[in-house]
């Protein structure tokens, strides 16, 4: 009889378990030791980056892998055990990754053989890439973007104009992916994604926002006034967007817009995120409460303690199962992948404040602690 959902996985393929022992072993041999130092200078960790592209982490290569793995695995596994290195510089390091899923999955070929390798730079001369969706009025409400791309047919150019806010190294990337509007009478139907080049005259980086914790990870604003660029540099082609735009124009029904696309695509990346913070909570939470003692005893041996743990990694176990589920359902195309990975991006995150609060509250020191995923957070 068919069925709908992936058979359920309860070991992972040899190839799937060594890569995350390999990437486990760089969190703890290079995040873990730095994450305090970065999240206090707000600092993006330039050589945390040139690590891990030479070991293989940071390259066009290893985003090729994570995104076309055919079990679907690969990419939750990493982001869990870099983010359970720590939070804020997992961001740094997965950052230009989001965008890459952008241009896998609404760029040509062409673009995505010449684009891909300026995303990350190589060894020794690493690039950071960006995707610019989020605007002052519009954040998850994408369909509201104003940010416009109009097409000059004189100069053969695109020319776009507009504000964006919130995006993960903005202003400092080599490479912007914006989503613009390229017919406004089509609401979200019109949005494209455009690729905007390193040193395009008129982009340009508004304020660095500082944040309560990712602190490592450049959040800005990006300014676009003007901004010129080449026809072909819209991800699809031209041609593609003009085709799908006059049949949106006819009401022809046409695929979800790329950036929306995007995002559904990377939910279970980033619930994957999410289990790693609270994965990396639990385990000091875990140590603390066998050392840490109260009328004679390490307070684990109190009830309430252990059951309070043993449920905590319930729910961490049950989490990270549902981000499996959705990424290979996402990979397949099998059931409803999104609505599979909207919940599995809100169950992990509801575990990881649950985790984090017990860290730093009923089972931790109860001031502020480097060791906590995410950098120096407080109680």
């Amino acid at each position: 009889m068919p069925t709908t959902t992936p058979p359920v996985l309860f070991d992972l393929p040899p190839e799937i378990a060594e890569a995350r022992d390999w990437v486990h072993d760089f969190s703890a041999r290079f995040v873990r030791p730095v994450g305090a130092k970065y999240d206090e200078r707000e600092e993006t960790p330039w050589e945390l980056i040139e690590e891990a592209a030479k070991v293989g982490i940071y390259t066009p290569d290893f985003a090729m892998q994570l995104i076309s793995e055919p079990t679907g695995l690969l990419q939750p596994v990493v982001s869990e055990e870099i983010f359970w290195g720590d939070g804020g510089l997992g961001q740094a390091l997965l950052g230009s990754f989001l965008p890459a899923a952008a241009l896998f999955g609404a760029g040509t070929q062409e673009q995505i053989e010449t684009w891909l390798p300026a995303f990350f730079g190589t060894p020794g001369d690493v690039a950071v890439a960006a995707l610019c969706a989020s605007e002052p009025n519009a954040g998850s409400d994408a369909a509201a973007i104003k940010t416009t791309a109009r097409f000059d047919e004189a100069a053969n150019e695109w020319v776009l104009n507009g504000s964006k806010t919130w995006a993960t190294n903005g202003g400092i990337a080599d490479v912007h992916v914006v989503n613009a509007v390229a017919d406004p009478e089509l609401g979200a139907r019109g949005h494209a994604l455009f690729l905007i080049p390193p040193g395009t005259e008129g982009l340009n980086q508004g304020q660095k926002f500082r944040k309560h914790g990712l602190r490592a990870s450049h959040t800005a604003e990006v300014f676009l006034d003007n901004v010129r660029i080449p026809a072909e540099l819209v991800l699809g082609g031209k041609e593609a967007l003009d085709r799908r735009l006059a049949k949106a124009r006819e009401g022809t029904r046409v695929r979800v817009p790329a950036a929306m696309a995007t995002f559904e695509l990377t939910r279970p990346a980033i619930g994957a995120m999410a289990v790693g913070v609270a994965r990396a909570a639990y385990e000091y939470a875990l140590e603390y409460a066998g050392i840490r003692e109260q009328f004679g005893r390490p307070i684990i041996d109190n009830q309430a303690v252990a059951f309070e743990l043993a449920d905590l990694a319930v729910e961490i176990d049950a989490a990270r199962l549902l981000v499996w589920r959705a990424s290979t359902m996402m990979r397949r195309g099998t059931g409803f992948p999104h609505a599979e990975g909207s919940m599995s991006k809100l169950k992990a995150s509801e575990v990881a404040v649950r985790a984090t609060s017990s860290a730093i509250g009923d089972l931790g020191r109860q001031r502020l602690h480097p060791r906590l995923p995410g950098g120096t957070v407080g109680a």
